[in-house]
């Protein structure tokens, strides 16, 4: 599923309540505060991805778990933010073209917290 994707936004500002966001995504929109390169595009797609895979509502149940585990384990925001278990697999594949092509469905699932 390609995303719908909205450039210049203020949505990242106005959402960034823990984490500084360049970009968001928020099933099927990628809300980017200037142009976005396409890594960013990358890795937002990644998270569309995993949202339609979980049926948005377990997407959002799972961030927030692994997000509310991580700060707890590391009481770091930033740490518990890059343990994200959908965030290491679209930071380690955004640079990669064609990864939604040959992506395997919930691939998310071989990232540890």
């Amino acid at each position: 599923m390609k995303p719908i994707v909205v450039r210049h936004s203020k949505v990242p500002k106005l959402l960034s309540w823990f984490v500084e966001a360049y970009a968001i995504t928020l099933f099927p929109f990628v809300f980017i505060r200037d142009e976005g390169d396409e890594g960013v595009i990358r890795h937002e797609s990644i998270h569309v991805v995993q949202y339609a895979e979980l049926f948005i509502i377990g997407f959002l149940f799972l961030y927030t778990y692994d997000f509310v585990k991580g700060y707890l384990k590391h009481k770091n925001i930033q740490k518990a933010y890059k343990n994200i278990r959908f965030e290491q697999e679209a930071y380690a594949k955004e640079d990669i073209k064609n990864y939604l092509d040959t992506r395997e469905k919930f691939a998310w699932r071989k990232y540890n917290l």
